[in-house]
């Protein structure tokens, strides 16, 4: 295991000095590059649309979400900036570990990938994620969250010798079976481990890790963020911000920053912790341009 950093706390200061990459002039919305999204089971397609416009709000220039057959026409009214594709599922109505050629040809030109978001089957995600990975371009960004993350701890070897970046999002419960114990009181200690064991940079509320060594600690989190659909929020923000061009660490920190000072944007509207998840995704904007 690399020497360790103390963890640096993630401020707006260290922000600024850490600029995100800038678009060029032109309109053209190709130069923010596209985000693909994959997840949502029959009955949890929200979590999609939660992360898909996430990284639209976080600067992505095109949305791609790839979700249930049975919900892909809904959700592309409720976000009629994306382009939806439905995906085989099963009789309960999970995402089916086949990869259709559309989705094939999606992932292979996509600049960020974010898997995982309303996925609950681990099986069925665990053959899609190995198929996504390798429809994917070489340096394609990868944000790895909730069931996908579960179907990493089955298999450690599925990110074994791909040399791109990846970003693993994931909670306490996902930590548990990715570490395959309790994490540690010091989550710095825990996110560096996965961070070690699995070769990608992690953020685990609010400790993001590198496999260089490197931590930091977001600070300005609070209980309201612990609500239904906000993991779904980090993931998509951190996702967007990879589609700019952000490297993995850069846009777990910038991600992880933006989405806990944007509750508490809110908190003088709604209390500590009476704001929902869709609520934060108006305030990302504001919260990356104040910086």
């Amino acid at each position: 295991m690399p020497n360790r950093s103390e963890p640096q706390v993630i401020t707006p200061r260290l922000l600024r000095e850490w600029p995100l990459p800038i678009p060029g002039s032109s309109a053209d919305k190709g130069a923010r590059g596209t985000v693909l999204v994959v997840g949502g089971s029959r009955f949890t397609p929200g979590a999609v649309l939660l992360a898909g416009v996430a990284a639209l709000r976080a600067g992505a220039g095109v949305l791609q979400l790839a979700v249930a057959e049975s919900t892909a026409a809904a959700l592309s009214i409720q976000v009629p900036e994306a382009l939806v594709v439905g995906l085989p599922e099963t009789a309960e109505g999970s995402v089916a570990g086949r990869l259709p050629e559309r989705l094939a040809d999606l992932a292979a030109k996509a600049r960020a990938i974010a898997v995982g978001p309303g996925l609950d089957n681990v099986d069925e995600t665990a053959a899609l994620l190995r198929h996504v990975l390798g429809a994917a371009g070489p340096d394609t960004a990868m944000v790895l969250d909730a069931y996908a993350l579960g179907a990493l701890s089955h298999d450690p070897d599925l990110l074994a010798g791909r040399q791109r970046p990846v970003v693993l999002t994931p909670n306490l419960t996902e930590a548990e079976y990715l570490l395959g114990r309790e994490p540690d009181d010091d989550l710095s200690r825990s996110a560096a481990a996965l961070a070690d064991r699995y070769g990608a940079v992690v953020s685990l509320f609010g400790h993001i890790a590198a496999p260089d060594g490197r931590t930091w600690r977001e600070e300005s989190g609070d209980a309201g963020l612990g609500t239904s659909g906000s993991g779904d929020v980090r993931a998509g923000i951190v996702a967007g911000l990879l589609s700019r061009g952000a490297d993995p660490a850069q846009a777990a920190c910038w991600g992880a920053y933006a989405h806990a000072a944007s509750g508490q944007r809110l908190a003088p509207r709604f209390g500590r912790i009476g704001f929902l998840a869709r609520e934060i995704l108006d305030e990302v904007p504001h919260t990356i341009a104040e910086l």
